[in-house]
């Protein structure tokens, strides 16, 4: 494929087995638009510290992660580690922050949008609301994600007679990641994007931390409070497993194996 200018700008950096490109929001809906202009199929995929650990023990997921075309930081905790061992990333870009603010972009500049994931109500509702937002809004398709594997050719055929300019996939990891990476080019989709529980945010039924929890860092901490039961394994088990990694690397005086 084509090498995205904006992206090898900026060399991309490791951290802990994961490959990250160093962006700021505004270079990534850069190269997001980039994407679009060549047309060829790429995916795109964040990585925040749940994810990080998954991929230290899951050799498929690491892979797929790592073959993205773009991969951003989400998790303030990817920001600060990753810095901390000498890996500069700019920012975070939360990957809810960039679903909203691709979804401006592409009011602006005509590209065609398909919604996949949560319940019918959900998807009908993140749709409604943005509709009311921006009127020019383009959305050639939008279903939900409650299908079968037997069912997943089917629905990749789907998005690609939408000939969608964007995907995005509401749907939990690693199943998400998997799907895009097995389909994505079939479905010939030039960006595609898993969005996590962003469609739930967007259409009222959960909500997002202050943003004051946001910049420091705990916002997994306010998902956690409102969801201890669902969430209390991914964030308190994995969080603990993440600094954990962080001391051992910190105490060992050797960055190779943490960037490598």
């Amino acid at each position: 494929m084509p090498a995205l200018k904006t992206v090898l700008q900026k060399k991309r950096v490791r951290f802990f087995g994961a490959q990250i490109d160093p962006l700021t929001m505004e270079e990534t809906l850069d190269s997001v638009q980039e994407i679009i202009c060549q047309g060829k199929p790429r995916q795109h995929v964040v990585v925040n510290v749940a994810k990080l650990v998954t991929m230290q023990k899951n050799e498929e997921i690491r892979k797929i992660v790592n073959s993205c075309s773009l991969i951003n930081a989400d998790g303030q905790g990817i920001v600060w580690g990753a810095n901390f061992f000498g890996a500069k990333i700019p920012e975070r870009v939360a990957g809810i922050d960039l679903f909203i603010n691709l979804v401006k972009l592409a009011s602006e500049k005509g590209y065609k949008l398909y919604f996949l994931g949560a319940k019918d109500e959900v998807v009908d509702k993140v749709h409604e609301i943005f509709k009311t937002n921006y009127p020019e809004l383009k959305v050639v398709g939008k279903r939900n994600g409650y299908f079968k594997i037997n069912e997943e050719n089917e629905v990749a055929e789907e998005i690609r007679a939408s000939k969608a300019d964007i995907l995005f996939v509401a749907m939990s990891s690693p199943q998400k990641e998997i799907f895009l990476n097995k389909h994505l080019e079939n479905m010939e989709i030039p960006f595609v994007m898993g969005v996590g529980g962003s469609f739930d945010v967007v259409a009222g039924v959960t909500k997002r931390s202050p943003m004051w929890m946001q910049h420091a860092g705990l916002e997994w901490f306010f998902r956690f409070l409102c969801e201890p039961k669902r969430m209390w394994k991914r964030y308190l088990i994995t969080n603990s497993i993440f600094l954990l990694m962080i001391l051992k690397a910190f105490v060992s005086g050797k960055k190779g194996p943490v960037l490598s």
